[in-house]
């Protein structure tokens, strides 16, 4: 039973990322085609996945709902959406929302600005750690041995010539965000993209969760789009207060 609940997982994680072919994830799973089109067969039963007119298979209706009725569950997303949207407008760039998740920290929503290109994060995807500025910020503002639980599994993989790929270049990078109040990404990941980004903090002021701007360096390239950060301080701090902070702590807020 296990094993079928595995290659079921990874069947739907292949799918997500577009249609499949039966050939492609009988390969991906190295095993018979038979054995994967049995699968296939159950799980199109439980709408989780559909067969497409061009015999490819993608990620279910069934599944899209719940996942929808999952997030629009979530306070976090619920609170934040309506903001996300207006900031998108605001600025024409993409727009992240994440949240720590045990070990790892997941994009829980992204809105595209007019004329955005589609980047390769989604929703439900972790965020690199070492790279991605809504990482980095709620990274700073996490106790240190939360934080280092969560280093401990990190393998500062090189991605660009700008990735931070040691420890302790990336421990006075998470100093630097604490002390200006934002992080930033930098063409990390990909090399043609730039990112601001703050935390969102709980009830209590803990940091909760981040929020950033992400636009093609062409168009908007870091030192510009620092420009934004007053109206993403306000975003998250409106974010903050819907989950109960009453803003009476946080961190210092410096552009420069």
């Amino acid at each position: 039973m296990s094993q079928s609940v595995d290659r079921a997982a990874v069947i739907l994680d292949a799918c997500a990322r577009g249609p499949r072919r039966l050939s492609d994830l009988a390969q991906e799973l190295d095993v018979h085609r038979s054995t994967v089109l049995r699968l296939l067969q159950t799980m199109e039963r439980h709408r989780l996945v559909r067969r497409l007119d061009d015999l490819t298979w993608a990620i279910g209706f069934g599944l899209i709902g719940m996942a929808l009725e999952c997030l629009d569950g979530m306070d976090l997303r619920t609170a934040a959406r309506p903001r996300l949207e207006r900031l998108a407008r605001e600025v024409g760039h993409t727009i992240h929302l994440a949240e720590l998740a045990g070990t790892d920290i997941v994009y829980v929503d992204k809105v595209e600005g007019h004329g955005a290109v589609r980047m390769a994060s989604r929703i439900g995807a972790p965020a690199p750690v070492h790279t991605a500025g809504v990482a980095k910020a709620i990274l700073a503002g996490l106790a240190p041995d939360r934080r280092d639980a969560i280093l401990a599994t990190t393998t500062f993989e090189k991605f660009t010539a700008s990735t931070i790929t040691g420890p302790g270049d990336f421990a006075a990078e998470l100093t630097r965000v604490r002390q200006q109040g934002y992080a930033v990404d930098d063409g990390e990941y990909e090399s043609f993209l730039a990112c601001i980004a703050v935390p969102v903090r709980d009830h209590a002021g803990a940091v909760h969760a981040g929020v950033s701007i992400t636009a093609l360096c062409a168009i908007e390239p870091l030192e510009r789009l620092r420009r934004h950060l007053p109206l993403l301080w306000e975003l998250a701090s409106e974010i903050s207060q819907d989950l109960g902070w009453d803003g009476t702590s946080g961190v210092r807020r410096h552009a420069g």
